[in-house]
C-alpha cells in the first residue's frame, strides 16, 4: 500500500543518518528506500519496496534495484534468496547486524529474520576447504499460512 505524500515517515532521520555515515552522496532514493526497509517487521522483494514508496518520490523501479544493491554492497541492508528466485531486502538495522538465521514460509514466501537461531553452525569441511559463507533458513509455515484444523487432527492422531 503506497503512503500519501502528505504522510509522514517515520523512519527517514534514521534513514538520512545511515546514508550519510557511509561517507556517500546522500540521495532521495537511497534515503526513501532505507527508510521503507526500517519501516518493515519483514524482508520485502523489489516489487514490495516500490508499492511501499510514497507516490511523490517518483522513484523508477531501475533505481529501487540499484539503491538496493548499494544499500546491500554497503551493509546497511541484507539480502536473501527465496525459494521463489526472488531476492528479498531487509535493513540491517542494530537488531540485524551481522550474520543470522531467517525463516521463510513455504507458503506465501514471507521472510523474517531470526535472533535467536545460530547463523553459523559449527561445521566441518574437508582438508583445504575454507568457507566464505554460511546462509541459514528455516522453512516453513508463517502463522497466517498454518491451518488451524489440520493442527487439531494431528494432537488427535497422537493421542494414545
Amino acid at each position: 500500500m503506497s503512503q500519501s505524500a502528505n504522510s509522514p515517515q517515520p523512519n527517514i532521520d534514521q534513514a538520512e543518518d545511515a546514508v550519510r555515515a557511509t561517507g556517500a552522496r546522500m540521495t532521495r532514493p537511497r534515503v526513501m528506500v532505507l527508510a521503507v526497509l526500517l519501516e518493515a517487521e519483514r524482508a520485502l522483494t523489489h516489487t514490495e519496496v516500490e508499492a511501499r514508496l510514497p507516490r511523490a518520490a517518483e522513484v523508477d523501479r531501475v533505481t529501487i534495484y540499484r539503491v538496493l544493491e548499494w544499500l546491500t554492497a554497503r551493509g546497511l541492508a541484507h539480502k536473501i534468496a527465496g525459494d521463489d528466485r526472488v531476492w528479498r531486502f531487509n535493513a540491517a538495522a542494530h537488531a540485524h547486524a551481522g550474520p543470522h538465521a531467517h525463516f521463510q514460509c513455504s507458503d506465501c514466501g514471507e521472510v523474517i529474520c531470526l535472533q535467536e537461531a545460530p547463523a553459523r553452525p559449527a561445521l566441518k569441511l574437508p582438508a583445504g576447504y575454507q568457507p566464505q559463507r554460511v546462509e541459514l533458513t528455516v522453512k516453513g509455515l508463517c502463522a497466517h499460512c498454518v491451518p488451524a484444523k489440520p493442527r487439531a487432527r494431528a494432537a488427535a492422531r497422537h493421542s494414545h
